[in-house]
Parts: C-alpha cells; sequence; structure tokens
C-alpha cells in the first residue's frame, strides 16, 4: 500500500476532515519523532501505510462504542488514530513519562476532549474496558496475564500481531479460555490481527 492509496483509504472511509486531523497528527509525529524514538526512522516515509492505516483498521473489528483502552500507546498508535476516528472514550496507558507528555500535548492540540492517558503500568489502573489494544507490548499469554483484570465476559481483544500470532494463539489457549480468530492485515502480507472475545484463565 502507498502513502497515497493509504491516505485514499482513510478518506473513502472516514472523510476529509478525519484525514485532515490525521495528517495533524502525522506531523505532530513525525516531528516528536526527531526528538525521542517513537517509531523506527525506516517507517518515516510509509508512515499513513504502516501506521495510520495500520492502527484505523483495527476499528472494523471491535464495537463502535464504549470504552477504547490502548496499552502501551508510546507513539499513539493505535490509540491516538482511534480517538480521531470515533467519538467514543480511548484511554490510553503508557508507563514512560516523555511519552505520555507527548500523547497529553498530541491530544490537546487536536481538540480530543475523548482521551484520558496514563502514565502507569497497565497493572496499576482500573474499571472495565470494551475494547482492548495492544501493539507489539507482550506475547498474548503475558497480554491476558497483565490486562485481563481490565476486561469483562463482552470485552472485545484486537491486538496486532506479527507471523507468529497463531503460534501466541495456541500458546495462549493452554492457559486462558476464549474465542480467538486470527484476521489478515491489510497493510503488510506478514501481519496478523488476534481478535479474542470471553477471555478468562482456565
Amino acid at each position: 500500500m502507498t502513502e497515497d492509496e493509504a491516505r485514499g483509504w482513510v478518506r473513502e472511509r472516514y472523510g476529509v476532515s478525519r484525514e485532515t486531523r490525521l495528517a495533524a497528527f502525522v506531523e505532530q509525529l513525525c516531528d516528536e519523532a526527531a526528538k525521542q524514538n517513537l517509531i523506527a526512522p525506516s517507517t518515516l516515509d510509509q508512515v499513513w501505510a504502516r501506521h495510520i492505516v495500520d492502527s484505523a483498521q483495527l476499528l472494523a473489528h471491535a464495537p463502535d462504542n464504549g470504552i477504547w483502552l490502548d496499552i502501551g500507546s508510546g507513539a499513539g498508535l493505535p490509540g491516538l488514530v482511534i480517538a480521531l476516528l470515533r467519538d467514543a472514550p480511548v484511554e490510553l496507558v503508557e508507563p514512560r513519562k516523555l511519552r505520555t507528555d507527548f500523547l497529553s500535548r498530541a491530544a490537546a492540540e487536536l481538540g480530543l476532549s475523548n482521551v484520558t492517558v496514563h502514565t502507569a503500568k497497565i497493572e496499576r489502573t482500573s474499571g472495565p474496558a470494551n475494547v482492548i489494544t495492544a501493539r507489539a507490548v507482550a506475547p498474548l499469554t503475558d497480554l491476558f496475564r497483565i490486562a485481563r483484570h481490565r476486561s469483562t465476559h463482552s470485552t472485545v481483544w484486537v491486538l496486532p500481531k506479527g507471523r507468529n500470532a497463531q503460534s501466541e494463539v495456541e500458546e495462549a489457549r493452554r492457559n486462558w479460555h476464549g474465542s480467538f480468530h486470527v484476521e489478515p492485515s491489510i497493510t503488510a502480507p506478514d501481519s496478523l490481527i488476534v481478535v479474542a472475545k470471553g477471555v478468562r484463565p482456565r
């Protein structure tokens, strides 16, 4: 997917106004990436395809209401992208202060009143979430262990993964009940998305 195709994908699904706001976020992200290691420098010229659409595609696998919890938000991927594309609350959890400073500043400058930022590990937060995402945080088994307290029987986990997604699911099934599906990513042939529901310990 080229950068033009990625922007066109966003514009077709979410309209020009949302694309414009995402473009403002891309500018913030690229500026901040020069100051701290938010995204790989090699992806800066592919930011729409590698980061924006890669984040936005997760919306198709989740309900459009309720609290969206993003664990290890880092650069705001997917959390801030999700917040720019849906109006319901988005909660960003990130333990590194330098990164949460960026997330808070970006959300304020973008006028995102639906965003809450926590400088904390996920284990130190509380409250049920309708959707949980985490991009490159931990293997499924570990992620469920540290974040299970934020989920309910109806929570949908939407987790971008690499080519080892299926083996992570098989490993998780040894210790966790639930419905697990592996979906293809539209941005990279070797990327997959794990969608899980009803996650609970065996």
